[in-house]
């Protein structure tokens, strides 16, 4: 079974930044795939284990930016 969890993310403004985002909540345990939308800000995290909010928002710091909705 796959948990999907969506957030907003602050600050990307190109492809880079969204690669950024990608490759740092990527590495968080449990994570199988994530989506990440420019325009919107939107990230989406599958998971096949429930992911602490705390985690998601540590990779999203590491990559520069900021969560700013869960």
């Amino acid at each position: 079974m796959s948990i999907t969890s969506e957030y907003v993310v602050s600050g990307m403004h190109c492809h880079h930044c969204v690669s950024s985002v990608t490759q740092e909540v990527s590495g968080v345990n449990g994570v199988t795939d994530v989506k990440v939308d420019l325009d919107s800000g939107q990230l989406i995290v599958i998971s096949d284990t429930e992911i602490p909010f705390q985690s998601i928002e540590a990779a999203v710091d590491e990559a520069g930016y900021r969560v700013v909705t869960a």
